[in-house]
């Protein structure tokens, strides 16, 4: 978020900080961090909810710690690398090749010991499923996407870009598939069955979202001159999310019921936010994955704004309602933060909605920009674009704030934690549920 607000800033007054953190180096610093965060959340939530899932321990609490450490030291060591202006990789990842090694490994890990825990596969609800689909992908695609090192790919450009653009396009939904599993155990665990997890619906959206991971990365190369075959059948696949959207519209009411029946639980209501930002990004991927509009969109704030609505409205708010349920009986009442924590829930979602607006506002103007015959300069086309940018800022700064307020009990919460287990050493006081108490 630090990263982020401060890029903003770089829009709005350039040259602020150049001289120590350029906006080539903040970018990906922001990019990274955001990445990296989607992807330990999803690691925390898959192992602890696996735990309660088969009720037992996990195969290999040691080489978990080794797989933490490894991810934990080469973070650091690519945030060092980045503000030192040192890089070598590629968009998502820009960090030096080497330092991709030791994440494979790690990976690599975290599959071994998930398969270890999870035992049999017979007889499995879906978020098993979901979690084993999106380790595997996620494993696949992201040696995909270190293709270009080697030379047979890296020297024909199309070949390179496809191949480049495909391999974030399904990384994305691999760790979607991390996330929406665990979130459906949560679900499951709120109303106390399993019956949605082992439905026939559960697993038709997962052989949806499945067949979506593999094949509908095709509107990332649409403006590629690449084989026409493969943005036909991407066309055809992406346009299956008209069945989600339509299960989502059909459903509304009784998604409000249950929001009603639950909204008292603090995790139920991040998932209730990240069900209506579903739905908004939803529609902005189907009409992003129209050529005749995406011709259009392509390398504008519009696709920014689908990025953020999905980073910051679906996954994270998805790792906070997970944080909440797992952190919610350990050692402190939430029962004074509940003000805190309803300012900082609507004032971030009330500030995202903003900042997405604001970003396709942008994009729009951008879009018509770009198609012009005879354009005006690109410095004039920003300029028109600043009362954005102003927007874009000001509600990255509230949205930051309100998530704020909304970590804060969940930082407050281990440090109380980490002193009662350092100092006396005695059992931590359990209260009732944080997320069962009502809110104001």
């Amino acid at each position: 978020m630090v990263w982020g607000v401060t890029g903003g800033l770089q829009y709005l007054v350039p040259g602020f900080l150049k001289q120590y953190l350029s906006f080539e180096k903040v970018r990906p610093l922001h990019v990274s961090s955001v990445v990296f965060w989607i992807i330990f959340g999803a690691m925390g939530a898959v192992m602890s909810y696996l735990q309660q899932h088969t009720g037992k321990k996990i195969y290999s609490c040691l080489l978990f710690r080794i797989q933490f450490l490894l991810f934990g030291i080469t973070v650091i060591l690519i945030l060092v690398s980045y503000c030192a202006g040192i890089f070598g990789g590629r968009e998502y990842w820009e960090f030096h090749p080497l330092l991709a090694l030791p994440i494979v490994v790690g990976w690599l890990l975290f599959l071994f010991n998930f398969l270890k825990t999870v035992g049999s596969l017979r007889q499995q609800p879906v978020y098993v499923w979901m979690w084993l689909t999106g380790i595997v992908f996620f494993l696949f695609t992201f040696l995909e996407s270190y293709l270009w090192v080697f030379p047979y790919f890296r020297m024909h450009v199309v070949k390179d870009m496809t191949i480049q653009w495909k391999s974030y396009g399904s990384m994305v939904g691999s760790w979607n598939m991390l996330l929406y599993g665990s979130s459906i155990f949560l679900m499951d665990k709120i109303n106390q069955h399993k019956k949605y997890s082992f439905s026939t619906i559960a697993f038709v959206l997962y052989f949806t979202g499945l067949f979506n991971l593999m094949f509908n990365w095709g509107h990332h190369i649409y403006t590629l001159p690449t084989h026409a075959y493969v943005k036909h059948i991407s066309y055809a696949v992406s346009m299956t999310e008209l069945f989600i959207l339509g299960r989502i519209i059909y459903l509304w009411k009784v998604s409000l019921t249950e929001a009603k029946k639950h909204f008292f639980r603090l995790s139920y209501r991040f998932l209730a936010a990240a069900d209506v930002w579903v739905f908004l990004t939803l529609v902005l991927a189907i009409f992003m994955s129209i050529p005749g509009i995406n011709v259009y969109t392509h390398g504008t704030h519009i696709t920014v704004a689908h990025t953020m609505g999905a980073t910051i409205g679906i996954n994270s708010f998805i790792l906070l309602a997970i944080a909440f349920d797992i952190l919610s009986d350990t050692c402190q009442s939430f029962e004074p933060f509940k003000k805190l924590f309803n300012r900082g829930f609507w004032l971030s979602n009330i500030s995202l909605l903003v900042f997405w607006l604001s970003l396709i506002g942008a994009g729009l103007l951008k879009a018509n920009w770009q198609m012009q015959t005879d354009p005006v300069p690109f410095q004039t086309m920003m300029l028109q674009l600043r009362p954005f940018f102003i927007l874009f800022l000001i509600s990255g700064i509230t949205l930051m704030s309100g998530m704020f307020l909304l970590i804060y009990p969940l930082v407050r919460n281990q440090w109380v934690c980490y002193f009662q287990q350092s100092g006396d050493r005695q059992k931590p006081q359990h209260f009732p549920r944080m997320s069962r108490f009502s809110i104001e």
